[in-house]
């Protein structure tokens, strides 16, 4: 049996999004991300409830300003005193790390599914116009992500 893309992504390998259990997970995610978002200050606190569970680690005193937006939550590891102001985006289909008294401003992001993959094999449908080929390795700021829509979006 072959591996899901949710083995894949753990992985680091690469993947689709487009499957049944991620989808369910990003609905999960989508679901606290919105509580967070909509809650009043005074409910909401630091973090909102549902997200405050669903993140991977959150460290003591930890801070996320609405709005927030991330793909799965589980991977977000916040150290103690972590501050990501408004408007912060993580995609986070790999770990994400964010240390102890890290200060993150207005409309951060952080885009682990094109920073964190090993260098692969460069396939000639992802090279772009007037790009070399050692530009477009995986990891390079170059490199597409997994969707099509991104790999149309960077085109000159």
């Amino acid at each position: 049996m072959a591996d899901s893309e949710r083995t894949r992504m753990i992985a680091g390998e690469w993947c689709t999004c487009i499957d049944d259990e991620l989808e369910a997970l990003r609905v999960i995610a989508r679901d606290a991300v919105f509580e967070h978002n909509t809650l009043p200050p005074q409910q909401r606190g630091n973090i909102g409830p549902a997200l405050s569970v669903l993140l991977g680690s959150t460290g003591e005193g930890g801070r996320i300003e609405a709005p927030f937006h991330c793909a799965y939550g589980f991977n977000i590891h916040l150290g103690d005193g972590a501050f990501l102001n408004a408007g912060c985006t993580i995609l986070d289909t790999a770990p994400v790390r964010i240390g102890r008294r890290t200060l993150l401003g207005p409309m951060c992001r952080s885009t682990a599914p094109s920073t964190t993959r090993r260098p692969r094999a460069v396939r000639r449908d992802w090279r772009l116009p007037g790009r070399s080929p050692l530009a477009m390795t995986p990891g390079s700021a170059a490199a597409p992500s997994s969707s099509a829509a991104s790999a149309s979006a960077m085109a000159p």
